[in-house]
C-alpha cells in the first residue's frame, strides 16, 4: 500500500470532460466550545469511471493533472439510487 491520501466524498458536478467535483465533508467537535462543527471541501478529480451526480466515490492523491486537478477517482463506493439522467434521444433535454 502506498502513502497517498484517500478521501471519500460525493460527486456534485460532472459537467466537464473526464473531471468531476467531489465534496468531502467532515464533522468534528470544537475544542473550546464543544459544539459539533460540519465542514466541507471541494476537490476536482480526474474521472475515468464515468461517475454520476450523487455517487459516493473514493479519491486518491496524484501528480498535478491541471491547474486545479490533483486527485483521481479510485473507486465508486456507492451509486446514487433513483436519479436518472435525462434521455436526450427521446427529446427529454432542452
Amino acid at each position: 500500500m502506498n502513502t497517498r491520501r484517500r478521501l471519500t466524498g460525493v460527486v456534485i458536478s460532472n459537467k466537464m470532460q473526464k473531471t468531476v467535483v467531489v465534496e468531502v465533508s467532515r464533522t468534528y467537535i470544537h475544542q473550546l466550545y464543544k459544539k459539533v462543527v460540519r465542514s466541507k471541501r471541494r476537490f476536482m478529480a480526474h474521472d475515468e469511471l464515468n461517475c454520476q451526480i450523487g455517487d459516493q466515490v473514493r479519491i486518491v492523491e496524484s501528480r498535478p493533472l491541471s491547474r486545479r486537478k490533483r486527485w483521481v477517482v479510485e473507486a465508486i463506493v456507492r451509486h446514487q439510487v433513483g436519479v436518472e439522467a435525462p434521455n436526450l434521444a427521446q427529446g427529454g433535454g432542452a
